[in-house]
């Protein structure tokens, strides 16, 4: 169980983020067209997995605006932001948004990924959605850098995230 704060008042995750070098969990979550996705899917390629409570909060919208702008100059990498909203959430909010460089999957059909991940919040107001989280994975997946946000109010470290890739 890792500890992190939501406010300032403490909450906790199920577990903790996979360990560097090991393979990544498998995942179900589904996009914006309402097609389901498997981590296989992605083969080959290098993924940040940027992972936010609901993209209907301010700090998981402006971390995706940034991952979508450092995407753009990011070779042989898909950023997938991964939260709690439904697709056709997701998919208005980069419609509006104009964010075309990221890729949007939601747990609507699956909630496995945050205990899987180790990053379902237990308690609190925010329980049951994903604590905020960063997971790199090379292009085998395995795990190359994690970052589990200490105050779920705060953004990522976006610097550390890019210069594991």
């Amino acid at each position: 169980m890792a500890k992190i704060t939501l406010g300032g008042n403490d909450t906790s995750t199920n577990g903790e983020l996979p360990e560097i070098g090991t393979k990544a969990p498998d995942f179900l979550l589904t996009d914006s067209d309402l097609k389901d996705h498997r981590l296989s899917d992605f083969s080959g390629t290098k993924l940040i997995l940027n992972i936010v409570p609901s993209l209907g909060t301010g700090v998981c919208q402006s971390s995706a605006k940034k991952f979508n702008e450092l995407a753009s100059g990011l070779e042989s990498t898909k950023v997938l932001v991964i939260s709690a909203d439904l697709p056709f959430a997701q998919g208005a909010f980069c419609g509006q948004e104009g964010l075309e460089n990221i890729m949007t999957l939601s747990q609507m059909r699956n909630r496995d990924f945050g205990k899987d991940y180790g990053i379902e919040i237990q308690d609190g107001k925010f329980q049951g959605l994903a604590a905020r989280s960063v997971v790199v994975l090379d292009e085998n997946h395995k795990v190359v850098y994690t970052q589990l946000v200490p105050e779920i109010g705060q953004e990522p470290d976006y610097d550390k995230a890019v210069a594991a890739i």
